[in-house]
């Protein structure tokens, strides 16, 4: 297999989990290399605003990603922006293939590809996604100002997601299967406290209706009485998870039956050398600085494992000396 360059450490993803990583692998002077497919930041640069993270009261989305990757560029990492479509573990080496044809190869990788929405699986979904149908609202919130909206979900995402919806929309229904918000407990009552925001609880779209000009409503059904009816809506934003982007990972890598890696404490997996962190890894809770962390115990983890590589290869080296 032709190389095109050899690396102590490749990253795969810049969101930030990978971004971390990048700042303490250069930290620790590892030559490093970052891959990120498209924006740098991953899905939280969609977010209209981040409260969560420590040091920052009040952020945008996309201005803490761009913050991590000054940071990161401050240290002289270099980034690729191109896809990784597959990763070769070896007993000595491993190696990464890109998109454009070339072949990386490096002693330790960290897997950060991070998930992707997950979808309602409802007849119309897909039919009228990008004419009323969306997974992210401040991309498209814009559209729908001065309109009827309904957001689908009951955890954090779907509570921030509908508050941003509620500036800008006329009305903005939170439909939920229970009975009960899944969001932390200050979302809930912002949410509750919202004039514009109305809570359908129990409920379960199972279908979108539409025509030329697009969505028009969304069907729903009680998930108690199982009665169904119509909730008349110009557009609906869904917040029902990420699934996994699990394709990157090597066979012989524990996953759990939601396809989330499974790793040990210091983010490593079954595989000597490959680490997993963001929301590609199987842990309790999924929030911003938890991939943060994720990613400098990852590269902490990664640049002791180099090291000793490089050390036991240079002792075998004097020893046949």
């Amino acid at each position: 297999m032709p190389t095109d360059a050899t690396y102590d450490l490749i990253i795969v993803g810049g969101g930030p989990g990978g971004l971390t990583a990048g700042i303490y692998a250069m930290r620790a002077a590892l030559k490093t290399v970052l891959i990120e497919k498209s924006a740098y930041g991953g899905q939280i640069s969609l977010s209209g605003e981040v409260e969560n993270y420590p040091g920052f009261e009040h952020i945008s989305g996309y201005e803490l990603c761009e913050k991590l990757q000054k940071h990161a560029e401050s240290y002289g990492i270099e980034m690729i922006q191109t896809e990784a479509v597959a990763i070769d573990p070896g007993m000595d080496i491993h190696s990464v293939r890109l998109e454009d044809g070339r072949t990386l190869q490096s002693h330790a990788i960290i897997l950060a590809s991070g998930g992707n929405p997950r979808k309602l699986g409802i007849p119309g979904e897909n039919e009228y996604y990008g004419r009323g149908v969306s997974y992210c609202a401040v991309c498209d919130g814009f559209f729908f100002r001065n309109k009827t909206v309904a957001v689908i979900g009951g955890g954090d995402s779907a509570c921030e997601e509908g508050l941003y919806l509620s500036k800008l929309a006329k009305k903005v229904y939170l439909v939920h299967r229970r009975d009960a918000l899944r969001a932390s407990r200050i979302l809930q009552q912002r949410v509750q406290n919202d004039c514009h925001i109305e809570i359908l609880w129990n409920k379960i779209p199972v279908e979108v209706e539409g025509g030329d000009a697009g969505l028009r409503a969304i069907r729903l059904k009680d998930t108690q009485t199982g009665e169904t009816s119509e909730l008349a809506v110009d557009g609906m934003f869904v917040f029902v998870g990420f699934s996994p982007n699990n394709a990157l990972v090597p066979a012989g890598v524990r996953m759990t039956p939601e396809g989330h890696v499974i790793t040990d404490e210091k983010c490593e997996t079954a595989i000597p050398g490959l680490f997993v962190v963001g929301d590609l890894r199987q842990k309790y809770a999924r929030q911003i600085v938890i991939a943060a962390g994720e990613g400098c115990t990852a590269a902490l983890a990664a640049a002791h494992f180099v090291e000793n590589k490089k050390a036991r290869l240079a002792d075998s080296c004097e020893l046949s000396e």
